[in-house]
């Protein structure tokens, strides 16, 4: 969702193709070069551990899958075909290790990203190869399609509960736990016996959860844009506000004409929150794609624009000015930057393709995997009545927990950027499955490399979670990108500062001088 997605689910921009093809053009043309190539020498097939491979075909790639009981445990019947793509190094020799990139969401497919972490990897593949898999209930491994949720306006915690409903038995069986460990499978079939992971947004939490599970299979871990597996008040999400807060301040403090206004960033927003609080209304504007919006006004869509960062770059610059021109009397910039952001925080590929991103995916993880504000334990009704009193325990002792905004406020965002609503109906889980936590209370994370990437200006994972998951790894070390969003090792990133170093580590196990 969010990813981001906290279990956020990071939108991906619907152009983003285009993008990379903008800034990488010379190096595509380089690639289309490079599959002919390998289409004409590689043989139809190729043995790899005790797996037979087929060339994927348009992919300059061999294709694979590894048939999965869908229980482990054996309670529930079934099995699934985990698919992957398997990339040889590009020279011959001793190869020195194998890449591992692992998508974000919850609910994308890594495979579909590929152009994105062959970029990243280029300079590493002359030597090593590449394994891009699709976890369990996304793109060719059985995309998780609940319909309804699929190709909704908006989630619904009706939605998100008749979701769980339809998945049945198997619905606890699509969680992080279970797909890090079809990872480890495939990596036992292909002979592979310890990789270096690279993992963006929800792709940090796999890597932690894989890391605790099959700490042996690790040589290390680039986590890139990271959260904590847990932690004090975790499903309240603390860090998020404060984060929030900090980003429009610093962006402000960083601009010379905001600079030179009395008071800090959200001060200047103040006003225009307090008019759509006392006043709001029916308003239609276009995004950035000239289409035409129509949208309540109000307290709640200014969170959403703030919170949800989407689209980054305009939000953090802009809506400080907008929010004053608005309470000035000129709503047509606040209403542009509501407008782009109700583009922005959709996760679906336009087609609602389930096999691009899966919103059943994204739903039986976040509603699964994180602590919730009420016990999953409990029959949905009773976890209503728990819900409110958690909330209302909240408004008395932590009434600014998500300040400028009330908690009302807060929770009327999307429920995948809201969190604390979207889970209430979803299906009691099992009895024997875990509930709150995916891997053992007294697991301990593994002595390997970890680099931790945390944008400055990123409140979807903050700053202050990347430094918590640092300090699980004793040799962990946070880098701080200035200036910058979610997720930074990528091509759609500001520079490539993030992935030169990231190449670095992975060649060197160091990150080198970063300055």
């Amino acid at each position: 969702m969010n990813t981001a997605d906290c279990f956020r689910t990071a939108s991906r921009p619907v152009a983003r193709a285009t993008l990379v093809a903008v800034l990488f053009g010379g190096a595509m043309l380089f690639g289309v070069a490079l599959r002919s190539a390998v289409a004409a020498a590689a043989p139809a097939s190729i043995m790899v551990g005790s797996l037979r491979l087929a060339p994927c075909g348009k992919v300059a790639a061999y294709c694979g899958t590894l048939v999965r009981p869908l229980d482990p445990a054996g309670a529930v019947s079934g099995r699934i075909a985990i698919h992957f793509e398997y990339y040889p190094p590009l020279q011959s020799g001793k190869p020195l290790g194998t890449l591992v990139a692992t998508e974000g969401g919850p609910g994308y497919p890594a495979t579909l990203s590929r152009n994105d972490y062959l970029a990243l990897f280029r300079p590493l593949r002359a030597q090593r190869a590449v394994v891009l898999i699709d976890n369990r209930g996304t793109g060719r491994s059985g995309a998780l399609d609940c319909s309804a949720l699929q190709t909704a306006p908006r989630w619904t915690i009706d939605g998100v509960a008749a979701c769980g409903r339809s998945l049945g038995d198997t619905a606890a069986l699509y969680t992080t736990a279970y797909a890090a460990d079809d990872l480890a499978a495939i990596l036992g079939a292909l002979g592979i016996r310890r990789i270096d992971l690279y993992g963006d947004s929800y792709g940090t939490y796999f890597e932690q959860v894989f890391a605790v599970r099959h700490p042996g299979l690790l040589r290390s871990l680039v986590l890139d844009g990271a959260y904590p597996l847990d932690g004090p008040d975790y499903a309240w999400y603390t860090h998020y506000a404060p984060a929030m807060r900090d980003k429009f301040n610093i962006a402000c403090r960083r601009s010379s004409a905001c600079a030179r206004l009395p008071g800090d960033s959200i001060a200047h927003i103040a006003p225009a929150l307090a008019r759509l609080r006392t006043a709001p209304f029916a308003a239609t504007a276009f995004d950035a794609d000239g289409r035409s919006r129509r949208f309540i006004a109000n307290a709640a869509e200014l969170a959403t624009v703030m919170f949800a960062g989407a689209p980054a770059i305009a939000s953090a610059r802009e809506t400080d000015a907008a929010a004053r021109a608005f309470a000035a009397g000129d709503r047509v910039p606040l209403l542009r930057l509501m407008a782009e952001t109700t583009t922005g925080v959709d996760s679906r590929d336009p087609t609602d393709d389930p096999k691009k991103w899966s919103a059943g995916l994204a739903a039986a993880v976040m509603c699964q995997d994180p602590p919730q504000i009420f016990d999953m334990r409990l029959a949905p009704a009773l976890r209503v009545h728990a819900r409110d009193r958690a909330i209302a325990w909240r408004e008395r002792v932590h009434p600014d927990a998500y300040a400028p905004f009330s908690i009302n406020e807060y929770r009327s965002m999307p429920l995948d950027y809201s969190y604390l609503d979207q889970c209430v109906g979803w299906p009691v889980v099992p009895a024997g499955q875990p509930v709150f936590r995916v891997v053992p209370r007294n697991a301990s994370y593994p002595d390997v490399p970890a680099l931790i990437i945390s944008g400055e200006l990123d409140d979807i994972t903050s700053v202050a979670e990347g430094a918590a998951v640092a300090r699980e790894f004793k040799h962990g070390r946070q880098l701080v990108i200035a200036n910058s969003f979610h997720v930074n090792a990528l091509p759609r990133a500001r520079s490539d500062c993030a992935m030169r170093i990231v190449r670095r580590f992975f060649a060197t196990l160091h990150a080198g001088d970063t300055r």
